[in-house]
């Protein structure tokens, strides 16, 4: 990812990431300031994330601020600057380089929620087992990270 990625694009992309569907309001968190997008019904106010850099908000290898989505499930992600390198020539970014697991699903109900909803979709005798499988649509893999398909979904939202 470029550093002069806006964190509001950066939304887009972990938006795309997780498979999400952008329903919720979010907020990034950078020096103990709020930036996102404000909205006129909401009770709180934040700076515009249009206008900040990723390269501003943590422009060395280390440094890290928060992303958070879906304020009643309480997704807090922490990011990190891992390395900062030049664009290789014939790459096509972003891309994701690594991962591991499944991203949780929309509206599952925060990390307690994924943690039961992991522990229904596995144990046919669970009280929500059936229910679950009929919201997911019968199959969920929380073990599968198709790096290649999130870089392409990625892509899609910057270019």
């Amino acid at each position: 990812m470029k550093g002069n990625t806006s964190l509001s694009k950066l939304h887009q992309i972990i938006q795309e990431s997780f498979r999400w569907w952008n329903s919720h309001l979010h907020q990034f968190i950078v020096d103990g300031e709020y930036y996102g997008e404000s909205y006129p019904e909401a009770d709180f106010h934040v700076k515009s994330s249009k206008r900040l850099k990723l390269s501003q908000a943590a422009p060395s290898v280390g440094d890290t601020f928060f992303y958070e989505y879906d304020f009643g499930d309480g997704w807090l992600h922490e990011i990190q600057v891992e390395a900062i390198g030049k664009a290789e020539s014939g790459i096509k970014y972003p891309r994701c380089i690594k991962g591991k697991r499944s991203g949780p699903t929309e509206d599952v109900g925060g990390p307690w929620g994924y943690e039961n909803f992991l522990e229904a979709i596995s144990n046919p005798d669970h009280d929500e087992h059936e229910e679950y499988l009929e919201w997911i649509g019968d199959t969920f893999d929380s073990e599968e990270c198709d790096l290649e398909e999130i870089s392409h979904l990625t892509r899609l939202v910057v270019n």
